[in-house]
């Protein structure tokens, strides 16, 4: 599986962003898909994560109610919908994708395919 991120910007604070995620390849609809977020400096941090197949979701506490992930397996793409940001948010975003496990478990090693990231500035 390939991934492509794209839609990250510079964004005032309290605005709106919507990352996608493109994947190439096979059985797209077969694997969890997740958002991650990086600063310069700082580990990778899970943002949100959405099942291969119903829909369930899970968030970081940081973003839950502010962040929506949704998926459309017909156009292979998974979504980040980002409301209300925030300065804190600023960080380059990576979506990735894995076989399907334990929805709660958010570490990096569980994830398989990558993104490149998309850089998300939000100014105060």
């Amino acid at each position: 599986v390939q991934l492509q991120a794209s839609g990250g910007g510079l964004v005032q604070a309290g605005g709106s962003l919507r990352l996608s995620c493109a994947a190439s390849g096979r059985s797209f609809s077969s694997y969890d898909m997740g958002w991650f977020r990086q600063v310069l400096g700082k580990e990778r941090e899970f943002v949100a994560v959405i099942r291969w197949r119903g829909g369930t979701t899970y968030y970081a506490d940081s973003v839950k109610g502010r962040f929506t992930i949704s998926r459309d397996n017909a156009k292979n793409t998974t979504y980040l919908e980002m409301k209300s940001l925030k300065p804190e948010d600023t960080a380059v975003y990576y979506c990735a994708a894995r076989s399907p496990g334990p929805l709660k478990t958010t570490i990096v090693k569980s994830f398989d395919y990558w993104g490149q990231g998309t850089q998300v500035t939000v100014s105060s």
